[in-house]
């Protein structure tokens, strides 16, 4: 108990537990709502929105210009994890929190009222890439409030199965937003293509609504609050009051470099498995999108039970090592992966996307709240984790299924040989990244 005291600013185990179930459904909720938002934004534009906001004339064409906007959002998320991460690290992580969902709602319900091609012509592209850039300013920012304040609220041997905590609300969010698709193309895709596809953008200000008051509830991280209020200002509260971002560049570079590389083999895996495969087998096997759709709901139900599991035994044996063998196995599983989905048939489709979105995908995420955030001092740890890991999901998120698609139009016979390929490397870029870890300058605690 006297631990607990000193650990956590003299608080009882009562007020302990109190505060973690906060920090619990802030992040969990706040996550699954804000991550709703941009899943479902990155399913319509692989189902929809080449129907919707571009010239139909050419379906390829409008097909890649749809993930276009998709891969423009991830441009802004850099510059949203670079201004938000500093500002986490000035004026406290709770702020951000709440600013970046505020953004990213807003964004999220003004696409549902942008009109199509039909029309506005060439405005209503425009228009879709312009929100897209404030929404993708939101969502880079996200990951980083929400896994810092898990990590600094956690308790020092749970800090890989709490860090993992947005993970969880990220493939809550998955869920919802595949769940909605579905339902919306129970009887095809008509209702989706006449309007239907507005609805879950427009009806999403409740989500805004119930998730700005679960995170205006939230307290501040007890290692900020710490941080804060030292009271020698000769050393760390200087580097408060100071740029973090200086600070960042001239003394922690080789974590930097440790997440930028992680991010980009991670996201390079993940979109290619939830995103570039949904727009592959709409567009070269004419599987309909009541089926896409469903395959991510069983994989993001599969991973609702998954990351737990993987948080459990990040505390046990360390979110180093479950990233490593999450890698691996994701190098090993390219091309079968490749190989279900190009079989076309529903059953290998659900196992393929099952496998990579509800298993691997989250093996690797799971312990990034944890890995990510040990990288820094707490005093520039924002800034790195949102700098890094944004910077990173800008190059691999936003161009990996946009490339892999460009490989699989190129190609005569459609080949996904380049596919697997660019799968293969992302595992071994991620592999190496974790292998030179910078946790322990910062930390004594393996998780």
């Amino acid at each position: 108990m006297t631990d607990n005291l000193v650990r956590h600013g003299g608080e009882s185990e009562f007020q302990r537990k109190k505060r973690l179930r906060k920090v619990a459904a802030a992040t969990i909720v706040g996550s699954m709502l804000e991550w709703y938002d941009f899943y479902l934004y990155a399913m319509m534009a692989a189902i929809v929105f080449s129907k919707v906001f571009f010239d139909p004339s050419d379906s390829k064409v409008a097909t890649l210009l749809a993930l276009s906007t998709f891969a423009i959002g991830f441009i802004a998320r850099p510059f949203g994890g670079m201004l938000f991460g500093y500002c986490g690290d000035r004026f406290g992580r709770k702020r951000m929190l709440v600013a970046t969902f505020c953004l990213m709602g807003i964004c999220t319900t003004a696409i549902g009222f942008i009109p199509g091609y039909a029309t506005l012509g060439i405005w209503a592209p425009i228009m879709l890439v312009l929100i897209r850039i404030f929404q993708g300013l939101g969502a880079g920012a996200e990951l980083a409030a929400a896994a810092v304040t898990a990590y600094e609220h956690a308790d020092e041997n749970k800090r890989g199965s709490q860090g993992a905590w947005p993970a969880l609300g990220l493939n809550l969010g998955l869920l919802l937003s595949s769940l909605t698709v579905y339902l919306l193309t129970m009887q095809g895709d008509e209702f989706l293509l006449a309007g239907g596809w507005r609805i879950p953008f427009i009806c999403s200000i409740v989500l805004v609504a119930v998730g700005l008051w679960v995170r205006s509830s939230l307290p501040e991280t007890i290692e900020y609050q710490k941080l804060s209020a030292i009271e020698d200002k000769s050393e760390v509260s200087s580097k408060v009051a100071g740029n973090p971002l200086l600070t960042l560049f001239k003394s922690d570079l080789k974590g930097l470099f440790v997440v930028l590389f992680l991010a980009i083999g991670y996201n390079a895996l993940s979109y290619i498995y939830k995103t570039f495969s949904l727009a592959y087998l709409t567009q070269y096997k004419g599987v309909a999108a009541n089926v896409t759709s469903l395959s991510v709901t069983i994989a993001s139900l599969i991973a609702i039970f998954a990351i737990p599991f993987y948080g459990y035994i990040c505390d046990r044996w360390s979110s180093k090592k479950v990233l490593l063998v999450g890698g691996v196995l994701s190098g090993v599983f390219a091309y079968p992966f490749m190989a279900l989905l190009e079989s076309g048939v529903d059953t290998w489709i659900y196992v393929a996307i099952g496998l990579g979105t509800g298993v691997l995908a989250p093996m690797m995420f799971a312990p990034q709240g944890s890995f990510l955030s040990r990288q820094f001092p707490t005093h520039t740890r924002s800034s790195g984790v949102g700098t890094g890991r944004e910077i990173g999901t800008a190059i691999a998120g936003g161009l990996a299924p946009l490339g892999a698609l460009a490989l699989v139009s190129n190609s005569p016979t459609h080949s996904t040989t380049g596919v697997v390929v660019i799968l293969v490397i992302a595992a071994v870029v991620l592999v190496v990244a974790v292998s030179f870890d910078q946790g322990n300058k910062h930390s004594n605690f393996k998780n």
